[in-house]
């Protein structure tokens, strides 16, 4: 097999591990991805269909992390595509990196975009809410999910190290402060299974309908309550307080999952973008309205706490 000049050999001799006798029609780089480089490959099938995947390379953040994070990927959403949630079906890992020099996994391509019309708000908010309790209901203490961590000692992990400078502009100091003299709050709920970056960029919508949910690389195994407040500061970051409030009340009717440590999750999930949000390319507006909107979601959660 021949190999095009403007396509790596890499992918071509992926294209034939995954069916022999496929040839590789384009492979092109998506938008969008920050952790993990994300490629679109059309193969023409020995039966004379077309077929797309999408070839995700994990990138030196979260190797460094997780040395297997595309092997732990690749068996989360084989376990999630089983129980017929809605994400991305995966064909393929490479743990060793042996034919692109890095590792990587093969799964769907899903045909969709990460807005949504916010006319549509209230429906996707629905959506989202109805998946998140859907994907929490998973045994997050499945033996065949034991390779997932969980968020707190994440939370452990951070208290014990902070940075020599705290980001001042996101009250960094207060957030350890509160979140160390709490720390660890009582287990109230069953360990689940948890996204741990379920934010509106990491959902695929098509006319309003939530089609898949991508980016499993942070997923780990623990409270509930770890992916709710990520979701919550996500949402007011993106459509405000009110869409905010609708998600929560939204989750809790489908779970009647118990809130009250909710606060200590929301300071965690307000301490994740501490030194971070200035190197997102925001300009000077957005970037105040975030620190002000993430300023009010701050001492909302301490005021709870008190």
């Amino acid at each position: 097999m021949s190999t095009s000049p403007h396509i790596p050999a890499g992918f071509e001799a992926l294209v034939e591990r995954l069916q022999p006798g496929a040839r590789l029609l384009t492979a092109r780089p998506l938008e969008g991805g920050v952790s993990a480089e994300t490629t679109l490959l059309e193969m023409a099938r020995p039966d004379g269909g077309v077929e797309k995947l999408v070839v995700r390379r994990h990138g030196p953040r979260d190797l460094a992390a997780n040395p297997d994070v595309a092997r732990d990927e690749y068996r989360l959403l084989t376990v999630l595509h089983a129980a017929g949630l809605p994400v991305p079906a995966p064909h393929y890992v490479d743990e060793a990196g042996t034919l692109m020099g890095s590792p990587l996994i093969v799964i769907d391509f899903v045909d969709g975009t990460d807005t949504i019309d916010e006319a549509e708000l209230d429906k996707g908010l629905r959506q989202m809410a109805a998946f998140l309790a859907d994907l929490h209901r998973l045994d997050g203490s499945d033996p065949a999910l034991a390779f997932l961590s969980d968020p707190r000692d994440q939370v452990a992990a951070a208290l014990a190290n902070p940075p020599d400078q705290l980001d001042d502009s996101l009250s960094e100091g207060l957030i350890r402060n509160a979140l160390t003299s709490a720390w660890p709050p009582k287990a109230q709920h069953p360990r689940s299974v948890l996204h741990g970056d379920y934010w509106p960029g990491n959902i695929l919508w098509r006319r309003g309908h939530l089609e898949a949910v991508i980016d499993w690389e942070d997923a780990a195994a623990g409270d509930p309550l770890a992916d709710l407040a990520n979701a919550r500061l996500e949402l007011l970051w993106w459509f405000g307080r009110e869409a905010m409030e609708t998600f929560t009340a939204l989750y809790r009717q489908n779970t009647e999952t118990d809130l009250a440590n909710l606060p200590l999750w929301d300071l965690y999930a307000a301490l994740r973008p501490c030194s971070k949000l200035g190197t997102w390319g925001l300009d000077t507006d957005e970037l105040q309205a975030m620190q002000e909107q993430h300023a009010l979601f701050v001492q909302q959660a301490l005021s709870a706490l008190r």
